[in-house]
């Protein structure tokens, strides 16, 4: 019976979610709550396992820890893509690493929720009425207002649509986007600095890599007006996160609402715990009862056909020929 390692398993709902029972006595499969940060730790956790299941990009596994890992035959992500996990070194270490299927919604609905909750002061009003006070604020509407998607792919069109459900007008712009591409999705394009003047709200839809690490910076929160907001959902390192705490704190921008930070956990004393006008939600993107079970549901397949001897989903496959590959625990 091989062992099964569930990361990062915030709610304690990762068993719940899947029918685990499918590996029947080839598998104890075992789920762990708690989030580890120091590398030693989740090396230490880790050791008796051959397979490890992480949620999204919760734990990262780069080089080093994988080295460490010398039980790991098999790593599932959850998610097609998870840029946290050295595929490379996977690779050269003969770990298989496997992806999951995703649903394509959750994060464009919990964008709208985010600013809606920020617009409307939503979050402020409810603790008002908590404390037993009423009305503080006056919130802004959204109607004829002037929406900036930066990044009009999958999750940008979709909250596209709905701001255009709002009677909101659309501008989009990304690197490699078109204006016939925008048209299409029923936006006009913009040039960057220009879409950043002249939004009411500016939403970040784009992957992380190290051409939009620090798209967003001082530069950039300089060109939006004082009544403007930033909404960020896609990763924290895309949006200068000492930059942002400056801007909100000197009233550069009318406020901000983040689902995504630099550190995940948000550590106790980050200043986004503190700064004024801002929305926070824990990486709730992607977080529903029903993409849940769709990740852990492609966990549970991905481990049973790797124990088949078929692995699926493979995102590196050319481990699969590779003299490297662990040999496939016995179960």
């Amino acid at each position: 019976m091989i062992r099964v390692a569930v990361l990062d398993d915030y709610q304690d709902v990762a068993l719940q979610m899947a029918d685990w029972s499918v590996l029947g006595e080839r598998a104890r499969v075992e789920a762990f709550r708690d989030h580890l940060r120091d590398e030693g730790a989740v090396a230490a956790r880790l050791a008796p396992y051959a397979v490890a299941v992480a949620m999204r990009e919760r734990t990262p596994f780069g080089e080093a820890l994988l080295g460490r890992l010398s039980e790991l035959r098999l790593l599932v992500t959850t998610g097609m893509a998870n840029a946290s996990i050295d595929l490379e070194a996977a690779t050269r270490l003969g770990i298989v690493v496997c992806g999951t299927p995703m649903l394509p919604y959750p994060t464009a609905e919990l964008t709208w929720g985010l600013i809606l909750a920020l617009v409307r002061r939503i979050p402020e009003e409810h603790q008002r009425v908590r404390d037993g006070r009423w009305q503080g604020t006056v919130g802004v509407g959204l109607r004829g207002k002037t929406l900036g998607v930066i990044g009009l792919g999958r999750l940008g069109t979709q909250v596209a649509a709905i701001g255009r459900a709002f009677g909101m007008t659309v501008a989009a712009w990304s690197q490699h986007l078109t204006a016939a591409r925008a048209a299409d999705a029923g936006a006009s394009w913009m040039p960057r600095d220009e879409l950043l003047a002249r939004a009411d709200v500016v939403t970040v839809h784009l992957r992380l890599s190290p051409r939009t690490a620090g798209l967003i910076g001082a530069r950039e929160l300089a060109l939006m007006r004082p009544t403007a907001y930033l909404v960020n959902t896609s990763r924290g390192p895309i949006v200068d996160q000492a930059a942002l705490v400056d801007a909100l704190e000197r009233g550069v921008i009318a406020g901000a609402a983040l689902d995504v930070y630099d550190a995940e956990p948000l550590p106790a004393e980050h200043p986004l715990r503190r700064a004024p006008n801002v929305v926070t939600t824990p990486h709730l993107g992607y977080v529903t009862v029903e993409g849940y079970r769709e990740a852990y549901g492609g966990a549970v397949d991905d481990i049973r056909a790797y124990l088949d001897g078929a692995p699926v989903r493979v995102l590196n496959e050319a481990v699969l020929t590779s003299p490297a590959l662990r040999a496939r625990p016995s179960g």
